[in-house]
């Protein structure tokens, strides 16, 4: 028999590009959306009780990645994108039915909306469920993932100064915490592991309205440059 399923709602990011969004959740706390449901589930009955949680799982659709043919084998940006590995080995966007799940903090709740921060999903994206976190049954305290151990390192993020101003002046536009986003995404280094970067080479992507320009000035060091109204 059939299945299909259907979007319970949509998330309003500020990841407006694919590009510098977090490989996992939580890595960015300054990440934040608002998951806006459609009806019935935009009813106060779909969310009695959830008040009581700080932390839900996100079920969507990998809505940008979705292919007509699924792969057996992916290249993990986390092996620098020159190593196979099979796909339920991994968290890769390809996947089968284009499922993707994320933790993520529940911050506040109103009418049909939920206000999310740690998120690492794409404006627009459309959520197919959401589900409690259970810290005893969720919380593994004896698992373990060899291929990805612990958290990636971190590199330095320097500013210029005409830069921090920019960003600044833009997150009390926005009432964000824009700084700490653009710190806390550029860190991880979204470039791919393969590719070293060039001095003069700029990077950038939105968040929120804005337009977020960065370089390499050394390869463990990124220095912004400007952030300016897209």
């Amino acid at each position: 028999m059939p299945y299909s399923v259907s979007p319970i709602g949509f998330l309003r990011s500020c990841f407006k590009e694919k590009f510098a969004i977090p490989r996992q959740p939580q890595l960015a706390p300054a990440a934040r959306g608002v998951l806006e449901l459609v009806a019935p589930f935009d009813q106060g009955e779909a969310l009695d009780g959830l008040e009581q949680v700080s932390h839900v799982w996100l079920l969507f659709l990998f809505h940008q990645t979705l292919v007509a043919k699924p792969r057996l084998k992916v290249r993990p940006p986390r092996l620098g994108g020159n190593k196979s590995l099979g796909v339920f080995a991994t968290r890769a966007t390809h996947r089968p039915n284009g499922i993707g799940q994320s933790v993520v903090k529940l911050d506040k709740i109103e009418a049909g909306r939920l206000w999310l921060s740690g998120i690492d999903l794409l404006d627009g994206t459309p959520v197919l469920d959401i589900k409690p976190y259970v810290p005893y049954a969720d919380c593994v305290a004896t698992a373990h993932n060899h291929i990805a151990a612990s958290a990636p390192a971190l590199i330095a993020v320097d500013w210029l100064d005409t830069a921090l101003l920019q960003a600044r002046a833009q997150g009390l536009r926005l009432q964000e915490p824009l700084i700490e986003l653009i710190e806390q995404c550029l860190a991880q280094d979204p470039r791919p592991a393969y590719q070293l970067p060039q001095p003069e080479r700029r990077y950038g992507t939105r968040l929120w309205d804005v337009e977020v320009r960065w370089h390499y000035p050394e390869p463990s060091r990124i220095c912004v440059l400007e952030v300016l109204l897209a």
